[in-house]
């Protein structure tokens, strides 16, 4: 099964072969370092770019008003923030020209905890990012996801953020992408090896084109009793608790929501009318979370649906997350924290 790094490795081959994609830019993109995940080894187009987060985002931006279809990265998406009015600027160009500048790039970050990482390298940034009108954020939770919303990413010709949970870059998935060799051939093919890489070349292994839609969520996991809505590296965090749930006999439906902007309320609502309970859980820090536009909204539509108080989960308002495990753990929302809500809400009546 391939990782997630090694599918995002393959929807950007596909992007510059396919797609007319001739630039992915940013610092150690290119080789010979590949990315610091190893999510660029080996791509033609790739290339490497100064410490300059608004350097980086500002050529991509210029790359776009031209009329091409620049993938750029910021290493860790802690190091974003002092580009937040660039990201405004690509955000509006479309609409503020009446269309005639159009915007059309792809910006790419790791992004949250779980790698112990400490304050420099932890940080969330889907709250900030959902704030930034004319910008789509997505976000995938496994490989074959990763896949297809990057090439959807690519293809949209509005500015889009795609955020890679850290923590899952390694991991591999559940399902083959289409045509994928198996674990060690692909290794072989696509991996460079540790050591001198000045000779190395991959030989990219022909994975059919497929699209994960933007605004489109999945149900991972259907329950009856609880409506679990999440994404990203927390998805999985929410599947374990569902499991833990089962053997008391709660059934709770997880819900990856993918993206963020434009998110699938349709999938939101139909479950909550099922179940009647919602949490909604991520692990950017709790104040003026986004979570919480997703309960305002559950609100507003299902108030007389509720069988319990909706929740969000999400980090404690920390300035950053220590380096140790045990703080780490404390910060963000954990398995048996998405238990015990469950169990509230089960005995909570409206």
């Amino acid at each position: 099964m391939a990782t997630m790094a090694q599918a995002i490795r393959l929807a950007l081959h596909h992007a510059e072969r396919e797609m007319g994609v001739r630039d992915i830019f940013g610092q150690d993109v290119g080789p010979p370092l590949g990315g610091v995940f190893g999510v660029t080894q080996g791509l033609e187009t790739a290339w490497n770019t100064p410490l300059d987060e608004r350097g980086i985002i500002g050529t991509a931006m210029g790359l776009a008003m031209a009329g091409q279809k620049p993938i750029c990265e910021i290493q860790f998406v802690d190091y974003i923030f002092n580009s937040i009015d660039l990201m405004k600027l690509a955000g509006n160009s479309a609409w503020n020209s009446a269309g005639q500048f159009p915007m059309q790039m792809v910006l790419m970050s790791p992004t949250g905890s779980g790698i112990h990482g400490s304050i420099y390298h932890s940080h969330s940034f889907e709250a900030w990012a959902a704030r930034l009108n004319g910008w789509k954020v997505v976000m995938p939770s496994d490989p074959i996801t990763a896949y297809g919303l990057m090439l959807a990413a690519v293809e949209d010709p509005n500015p889009v953020l795609y955020l890679i949970p850290k923590a899952l870059m390694r991991v591999e998935g559940k399902e083959l992408l289409p045509e994928e060799p198996d674990k060690k051939t692909l290794k072989a093919m696509i991996d460079a090896p540790l050591g001198d890489r000045g000779e190395w070349k991959p030989r990219w292994p022909a994975i059919p084109r497929f699209i994960t839609p933007i605004g489109q969520a999945h149900v991972v996991r259907g329950g009856e009793h609880v409506s679990i809505v999440s994404f990203g590296r927390m998805l999985w965090v929410c599947l374990k608790a569902a499991e833990t749930l089962q053997q008391e006999g709660i059934s709770a439906e997880v819900i990856d929501l993918r993206s963020i902007i434009p998110y699938d309320w349709k999938t939101i609502s139909k479950s909550i009318l099922k179940t009647g309970r919602v949490m909604f859980v991520n692990e950017d820090t709790d104040i003026v979370n986004y979570g919480e536009h997703l309960l305002r909204r559950t609100i507003d539509a299902h108030f007389y649906d509720l069988k319990a108080r909706p929740r969000v989960l999400g980090g404690e308002p920390v300035p950053g997350i220590g380096l140790a495990e045990t703080l780490e753990d404390a910060s963000v929302p954990q398995s048996g924290t998405v238990v015990q809500a469950a169990r509230d809400m089960m005995e909570e009546n409206t």
